[in-house]
């Protein structure tokens, strides 16, 4: 226990360490130093960061709760056990994505690297919006939504948009009006988690729905709740993106719409939609899609293939107290067959 103690010590940041038992601490009301020998025992465990002891709330959790979570090793094994990343490029580059996947995105677009300057500007002249991507980013990164008129000439946008080296230009997504009235200056995409069992067969494992916030024109890092599959109601109130600040809204901040029990349109369709989707690259066996919802149904905007484990097992949003392992040994079971700690 010791050695492995001096492990964990070597390779954390202490006054990381010591902000998340501080954090803790504040939260709980529990003795400083018993939390930070509980925080090695769990790392030692369960295989959770001081960070997963912290959002997870595992101060508050028994053994057994603690035992269904999947904390940041978990994760990154699962990842790992799941996907090939030799495939991952069909995913991650958005010129391969938007062609093999053509068929959910919804979208019309063109790919700046392989169109002629002439195609560029009979796609952009046919715009009030455009929404301009980077290669191979996630999560809305390096992202921009243009707005044509802007700009003086075509000559001076063109070179805007290959001097930033954008990859992909697309049409500008418009949102069902329920996800508008939510927050109206972002698409508010789902997060549709799929795994492939080794049949092949597709499973969603988890819906949420993400929210933009304060003038932010993408939705990553600001709010998001989950979403019930079936009936497409929001189930409990929203968790900030920064999911250390464990800040909980029932109604969302800038237009104040109470969030739970609110529906969202299309969610049958759009789980369908990926559970399709998550067969078309099979060595790619666990992807999180996020899924925008447009006035005439569900429309993939990319699919990504790390997926993070906080933002599905936080307390807001398990009053049981329970974790997302039980459901991946229901879908994944092989996993388990070995250590996963």
């Amino acid at each position: 226990m010791a050695n492995y103690i001096f492990k964990i010590l070597a390779h954390a940041s202490l006054g990381k360490m010591r902000e998340a038992v501080k954090t803790v601490h504040e939260r709980s009301g529990k003795n400083s130093v018993k939390i930070f020998f509980d925080m090695l025992y769990c790392a030692k465990k369960y295989g959770a960061g001081y960070y997963d002891y912290q959002i997870f709330a595992f101060y508050n959790l028994t053994k057994e709760q603690r035992a269904t979570y999947v904390t940041r090793l978990i994760s990154k094994k699962f990842n790992t056990f799941m996907n090939d990343y030799d495939y991952a490029h069909f995913l991650e580059n958005k010129d391969e994505f938007n062609k093999l996947y053509k068929k959910y995105i919804g979208r019309e677009f063109v790919q700046l690297q392989e169109a002629t300057k002439e195609e560029v500007e009979k796609f952009c002249s046919e715009r009030e919006y455009i929404f301009c991507k980077m290669q191979d980013l996630e999560c809305g990164h390096g992202c921009e939504r243009i707005k044509i008129s802007d700009y003086k000439s075509f000559d001076e946008l063109y070179k805007y948009l290959t001097d930033k080296g954008f990859c992909t230009l697309e049409d500008n997504i418009e949102q069902h009006p329920a996800l508008k009235k939510l927050y109206p200056n972002a698409v508010n995409s789902m997060r549709i988690i799929t795994v492939l069992d080794k049949q092949g067969e597709a499973h969603v494992l988890y819906i949420v729905q993400k929210m933009g916030l304060g003038g932010s024109i993408i939705d990553n890092n600001c709010l998001f709740t989950p979403v019930d599959p079936e009936t497409g109601k929001i189930m409990y109130p929203a968790h900030s993106g920064d999911t250390l600040k464990g800040i909980i809204y029932t109604e969302h901040p800038d237009t104040h719409v109470k969030l739970q029990g609110y529906v969202i349109p299309y969610v049958k369709q759009a789980v369908q939609m990926c559970l399709e989707a998550a067969k078309i690259t099979p060595q790619i066996r666990y992807v999180g899609w996020d899924v925008a919802t447009m006035p005439n149904g569900p429309a993939i905007i990319e699919g990504n293939t790390y997926c993070a484990h906080d933002f599905w097992q936080l307390p807001p949003h398990t009053p049981d107290g329970i974790g997302m392992l039980p459901k991946i040994k229901e879908y994944i079971p092989e996993f388990f067959e070995g250590k996963i700690k």
